[in-house]
């Protein structure tokens, strides 16, 4: 994705190389996302200050303390999901699950992850449905990867395991089958991308949620697809917040740390939530 054409690429070059080099030759086992897998799936490259790395959550301590102990800063960001390593202004996000609790990283993601040549040496590439499934809850206003699924499923839809993805969605089937439908919509002429036994499936789902009764409960499911946007539900309208439910794997110190963190960008922004109510 980088080519040596100025010292900035010298510098992003060595820096990752280093790092990668480093988790190899201490056998910590990670497998590579972010933009570098998705420039090798899609051939859609942009630039960017980072690389991503996924990793076990129980390899999680002992990624950041390998590279630490190679002369490089390291921090725990959020005990949930995420760490980093710094080099200047780049950095390397260690991350071992998604944002809000949902896309644990597990053998899964080593069991089907694709080998690659990365800054010349050998990698492990994110499995693409783990791409898809990690990617289709970031919805927040300034980041929304929509895009990036109808891309992975144009390029590699037609050697995705639908099983195995329509099996990581689960009880969030709505959510996959939401990507399918744009999916449809942004390419016409490639519909036959996604079998129609995955759109039959995740369709029988909504005519039997259609035939059944409203649940009971008030939560909001929408804090797992932002963090920000749906604060205002769970903090002020009394919702409950779905990040707190059991199969999800996020804490309320977890939930907190986060919130503390998007208040204090947004008081350094100057920007507020807006009381209002629901409708």
């Amino acid at each position: 994705m980088l080519s040596a054409t100025s010292k900035a690429d010298d510098d992003a070059f060595g820096f990752y190389h280093d790092v990668l080099r480093v988790l190899l030759a201490g056998n910590v086992p990670f497998v590579v996302g972010g933009g570098f897998a998705f420039s090798k799936y899609t051939g859609i490259r942009r630039r960017t200050k980072d690389l991503d790395l996924f990793v076990r959550a129980e390899d999680a301590t002992r990624t950041l303390g390998t590279i630490a102990a190679a002369g490089h800063r390291t921090e725990m960001v959020a005990p949930h999901w995420l760490g980093k390593v710094w080099g200047g202004e780049l950095f390397v996000d260690v991350v071992w699950s998604s944002g809000n609790g949902i896309a644990v990283v597990d053998d899964e993601w080593f069991e089907y992850a694709q080998p690659a040549q990365l800054f010349g040496l050998p990698v492990l590439l994110c499995p693409v449905e783990e791409m898809i499934w990690s990617k289709a809850y970031v919805l927040e206003r300034e980041r929304y990867d929509g895009a990036d699924i109808a891309h992975l499923l144009l390029a590699r839809g037609g050697h995705i395991d639908w099983q195995r993805l329509f099996q990581r969605f689960d009880e969030h089937w709505q959510v996959l089958l939401s990507h399918l439908l744009l999916f449809r919509f942004s390419y016409p002429s490639r519909r036959s991308v996604i079998p129609r036994w995955v759109l039959r499936g995740l369709i029988g789902r909504l005519q039997r949620e259609l035939s059944s009764d409203v649940p009971e409960r008030t939560v909001c499911q929408g804090t797992l697809l932002s963090a920000r946007q749906y604060l205002v539900d769970v903090e002020r309208w009394g919702f409950e917040d779905a990040r707190l439910d059991p199969d999800v794997q996020m804490t309320a110190a977890d939930v907190a740390l986060l919130t503390r963190s998007i208040r204090d960008e947004e008081e350094n922004a100057g920007l507020g939530v807006t009381p209002g109510g629901p409708g």
